[in-house]
């Protein structure tokens, strides 16, 4: 069995720390100590913080009364079995191999952290220029708007689009600070009033307190969690966050089902994309203050459409007056539809 350098290096260091200190920690014992009469003390010094250093003042010590001639014993057994490990070539070769591979792993998982430190620094690089520009460009030269927006918000849109990275409202669309009070989710479902979420709360806080005058309820082509609604099972996996979010949009599901079965999965899903979207229309009427509002002509309901594939956009507005928002039979229908491409 080979033994650790650490225990030889530490015997050596106690053996020359003895011989070095034993005189001087001799006037550090006490007088009325009994000594055996065949024992010799042999002194260790023993850190209180670390070996390394630290003065001899600041070190605590520890007195163990043996023989001196035992503890040589106890020495040379750790250097023959040393010796013995030395002396054969197979540890040796797999000690090389060993302290090779170590070496290796060590500086490629170095390099590996250097590498995601300097990626990382060049992404928040890029955003740190980005948003440079955007105050050099947008907020200095337009200070009184700014200044105005400080103060409060009325935004004319209220928009509920997904949370997919690559469909950015702002960026498509050209929404500016203060036009729009948005909110993002997995496929831009808008639950039922039954159903209480943090969509819910954004609408309230939009119509109710904002005032917003249009609600715009977009979406997008290869949406992943319209996938993930059109391939789930009949039976809810209630362990999964994402299905037991999407499943809002199961009605356009079932409707997508009856009239595309013959389609492809991709083409369903293209249907179910902008079938969901009329689907959270309807769920949006059963807010009171929302259909209230919509009955008045105070609050317009829109639908859109974004396939990035083609860089087109569709949008479509609710007719309130020729829809049936009753809980049995509901259909949408729509006015003011445009394709713009």
């Amino acid at each position: 069995m080979r033994r650790p350098l650490n225990y030889v290096y530490l015997l050596r260091f106690l053996r020359l720390s003895w011989r070095q200190n034993g005189s001087a920690m001799a006037a550090l014992r006490p007088s009325t100590a009994p000594q055996p009469q065949d024992c010799s003390a042999v002194t260790f010094l023993r850190p209180r913080n670390s070996f390394l250093g630290l003065s001899r003042t600041s070190l605590g010590i520890t007195r163990i009364y043996g023989s001196r001639e035992k503890l040589g014993k106890f020495e040379e057994a750790h250097l023959r079995s040393l010796g013995s490990n030395k002396s054969d070539p197979t540890l040796r070769v797999e000690a090389s191999r060993d302290s090779a591979g170590l070496a290796q792993e060590i500086t490629n998982n170095n390099k590996l952290g250097v590498n995601k430190i300097e990626q990382g620094l060049d992404l928040f690089g890029e955003m740190k220029n980005r948003f440079l520009s955007f105050k050099r460009h947008k907020y200095l030269e337009n200070s009184e708007h700014f200044e105005k927006l400080s103060k409060a918000q009325a935004p004319k849109f209220m928009v509920i689009a997904c949370a997919d990275s690559r469909v950015c409202p702002s960026t498509i669309l050209g929404f500016q600070p203060g036009d729009a009070f948005m909110i993002r989710n997995v496929a831009n479902l808008v639950p039922p009033v039954e159903r209480p979420s943090e969509t819910n709360a954004a609408l309230e806080f939009a119509v109710n307190t904002l005032e917003v005058e249009n609600i715009f309820v977009i979406g997008h082509s290869c949406c992943g969690g319209i996938q993930a609604l059109m391939s789930m099972p009949d039976e809810i996996d209630r362990s999964s966050f994402i299905r037991n979010w999407v499943v809002v949009g199961k009605k356009a599901r079932l409707s997508t089902k009856a009239v595309a079965a013959n389609l492809s999965f991709d083409q369903q899903c293209r249907h179910c994309e902008k079938e969901s979207i009329n689907q959270s229309i309807l769920n949006l009427l059963t807010y009171p203050w929302i259909e209230e509002r919509v009955g008045k002509g105070v609050l317009s309901i829109h639908g859109g459409y974004y396939d990035f594939t083609k860089c087109t956009f569709e949008k479509w507005t609710l007719d309130y007056k020729r829809s049936n928002v009753d809980k049995e039979g509901r259909r949408v229908s729509i006015k003011d539809q445009a394709f713009w491409c």
